[in-house]
Parts: C-alpha cells; structure tokens; sequence
C-alpha cells in the first residue's frame, strides 16, 4: 500500500469522530511524515498522533476559525516546496470546520490540493437515518438566534431533498418545535455521539422527536430531515378543514390535523379558514 504524502502541496485529511480505529493507514503516515500540521487545536492534533502512536516530525501550527485567514500566506509559503496538512477536531475539513482559506488560496496559486479522505458526520449520520438521502443538502449549523432561525427553515419549505445539518444539544428541542410548525411534521433522524461509546439514533417525526428531546440531550448532534413532497398551499385543502368541521370537530382541531398531514403551517392554513368563511 503506498502511504507516501506529496513533495509539496497542501493535504486535507479526516479525522475520527471519536473511535480511534477509524483513523486510516494514510492519515497514519501523513501525522508522522506531514513538514507541517495545520489544526484545529494542537493539543488535540497531538493527542491523536499519541494514541494512534505516532511520532509527530514536523511543525504543528494552530489554524483555526479566528486565526485561519492569518495563517495562510505562511502556509501557502511553506505548500510551494513542502507538504501541509490540515486536520480538524473530528471529521472532514472544510464541512463547518477550518481550512477553506488556505484550500482555496493554494488553487488559487496553483498549488497541489489532495484529501486523504475518512469520517464525516454528515455522511455517516445520512447513512444511519433511514430515510430517504440519495439527493441531500448539508446545511451547516442551524441558525443560533430564532429569527434567523426562522427564516432559514422558511427557505427548506419547498425543499424535497433531505436537509442534513448540526445543532446544539442545547437549542435541539426548540430548533426541531420550530421545524414541525413550519415544514410539517416529516420524518427526521437525530443522530448523537456518532461512532462513540454512546453513539444514538433516534428516528420518528420531527414532533415525536421534539419530545423525546425534551429531556435533554447531550453530545455532538447531526440532523437529519426527510425531503418534503409537493407541498400544498392553504386553499388546496380548505374543503379538508371544512369537512371535519361539519362532522363537528373543533375549526382549531380541524385545521391543526390537516395542517400536519400537508405540511402546511397551522397558523397560515387557519387565517385562509376563517377568511374563507367571512367571503
């Protein structure tokens, strides 16, 4: 098996999420061989070449979200006659985590690009779902504040690929509320811990899983959302609403069930209700 790392360039190499035995025999070779190691965090990048026993020879430098833009003249510097290689944390580089700068700078300067590829969470949280993922977008992080938050779950409405993203433990149960009510309540998968001790999927609809998250969770979490299907304005399902109501459900009831089952918001599809009945 040839290992061997490039005379000069830059490489993109994945790390393990969190099982050790993930690591692969090139990303082994290129920790001991790399002339420089551009990570995430130092101390972490040194604590996986320790544990995969590895002795670091070259030059480990930080290169990280607040830093990264800096650093990449003097990696570019070192990538024309040396080998550079970028690690993260846990995963692939470049997927919300550090390294784009430096990537695109040493295309930029017709240096050579390369990945020595492995573990995603993204990936392995798509494959773990069960649903429907041969055609997905990967989102990021979910929005942190709720009215952007809002507007970006707005924008997934008429999406019909799985949407994959990360959020925190903290924010889950409110960012998935938030995505019942406004995509309705399709199927999704959240994915904790992947490929740790306490590795967990839970799959259900987005509201099922809005209460079991209400507890708490804690770990690293991916998300995954089932791709919606042609979605239904309000006034395609008016003689829905109005059907239960004549069978004497409640208008609130009545709209609230099949808001849900079209993936319509609740509160949308009861305006176009009672203005329906005023016309």
């Amino acid at each position: 098996m040839d290992n061997t790392l490039p005379a000069h360039g830059v490489v993109v190499a994945a790390t393990p999420l969190g099982n050790i035995g993930d690591a692969s025999p090139r990303l082994v070779h290129a920790l001991e061989h790399a002339d420089v190691i551009a990570a995430e965090d130092t101390r972490r990048a040194r604590n996986l070449a320790a544990a995969l026993g590895v002795e670091i020879r070259g030059r480990v430098v930080s290169n990280f979200d607040h830093n990264e833009d800096k650093r990449v003249a003097e990696l570019i510097d070192v990538a024309r006659n040396s080998t550079v290689l970028i690690v993260t944390d846990a995963g692939m580089p470049l997927v919300s985590d550090p390294g784009h700068s430096l990537v695109a700078a040493a295309h930029d300067a017709q240096i050579p690009v390369t990945c020595l590829p492995g573990p995603s969470a993204v990936t392995t949280a798509l494959a773990l779902s069960g649903l429907g993922v041969g055609r997905f977008i990967f989102d990021g992080f979910a929005p942190r504040k709720q009215g952007a938050r809002q507007a970006w779950l707005e924008s997934l409405r008429n999406e019909k690929r799985a949407v994959c993203f990360f959020e925190s433990p903290h924010r889950l149960e409110q960012t998935l509320v938030e995505a019942a009510d406004v995509l309705g309540d399709r199927q999704a998968a959240v994915c904790r811990e992947l490929t740790k001790t306490f590795e967990e999927v839970k799959r259900g609809s987005l509201v099922e899983l809005a209460e079991w998250s209400r507890e708490g969770v804690k770990g690293e979490v991916t998300v995954v959302i089932d791709g919606g299907t042609d979605i239904a304005e309000p006034e395609d399902v008016l003689g829905l609403v109005q059907q239960r109501v004549d069978d004497g459900m409640r208008a609130k009831d009545a709209v609230k069930e099949v808001a849900k089952s079209a993936g319509i918001k609740a509160g949308e599809l009861y305006d176009a209700f009672i203005a329906s009945r005023r016309s």
